[in-house]
């Protein structure tokens, strides 16, 4: 595949290495500076830009009938309409708060645990994601797909970072230098604790899982997710 790369900082760098290592050509590389950029040769491109710059590479991608995976968080309020777009320009788009395998398989198996915790009101649930001093957002993507997984299958009503009341689940974003992604949650009573940890040992797992998905997406159709990657839907 010829693979377009929007967003250049240290993800972009690794993906590109994973890419080419797996028989890909990197044909673009785009880190900002212009408001347009050319697709031309293009088979797929994949977005890991700033939440500001996001929605304009993906809309971009879509016009131009390019397929496009985006790993950026933070600009999910206009997520509605990428997909609207999407669906006008008969185009290709997937979107993961995380694509690494492991967390993938992590969402399921919090989902399952939530399904199974439900019924037990002694027990209150928490989330704690640890992540380096870069990251911009917080808390992130990945503990807020955690989240939503969570009160899906269970009677919380709402995620928040501060002090949880009443039906609302309680997210701790911790920020320290090098750590790649850490996300833990803690069913706790006063009897017994039950946790499930994810722990990210570099970026090579999120570039890898980014890679596998731009070689499934970039010959279909359709909005799709990493559960269609990893047939766990």
């Amino acid at each position: 595949m010829n693979i377009a790369l929007l967003g250049y900082g240290k993800m972009g760098k690794t993906i590109e290495t994973i890419g080419i290592n797996r028989g890909h050509h990197i044909v673009l590389k785009y880190d900002g500076g212009a408001e347009n950029f050319n697709l031309e040769n293009c088979d797929v491109a994949i977005d890991f830009s700033l939440p500001t710059a996001a929605v304009n590479n993906i809309s971009t991608c879509l016009k131009a009938g390019v397929p496009v995976i985006s790993g950026t968080t933070g600009w999910l309020k206009d997520y509605d309409k990428i997909v609207a777009l999407c669906k006008e320009n008969k185009g290709t788009f997937l979107y993961a708060s995380n694509f690494s395998l492991g967390v993938n398989i992590f969402f399921k198996l919090n989902a399952t645990l939530a399904k199974l915790m439900s019924k037990l009101e002694q027990y209150k649930a928490n989330i704690t994601e640890t992540h380096h001093t870069q990251k911009r957002d917080a808390p992130s993507g990945t503990a807020i797909t955690l989240a939503e997984g969570l009160i899906e299958n269970s009677d919380y009503s709402s995620w928040t970072l501060d002090s949880p009341k009443a039906k609302q689940l309680g997210i701790e974003a911790k920020r320290i230098d090098d750590v790649p992604g850490t996300h833990e949650v803690v069913y706790k009573s006063q009897e017994d604790s039950i946790q499930i940890t994810h722990t990210a040992h570099s970026r090579q797992g999120f570039a890898l899982g980014a890679v596998i998905a731009a070689e499934f997406v970039h010959d279909k159709k359709g909005i799709f997710t990493m559960k269609d990657v990893l047939n766990i839907s």
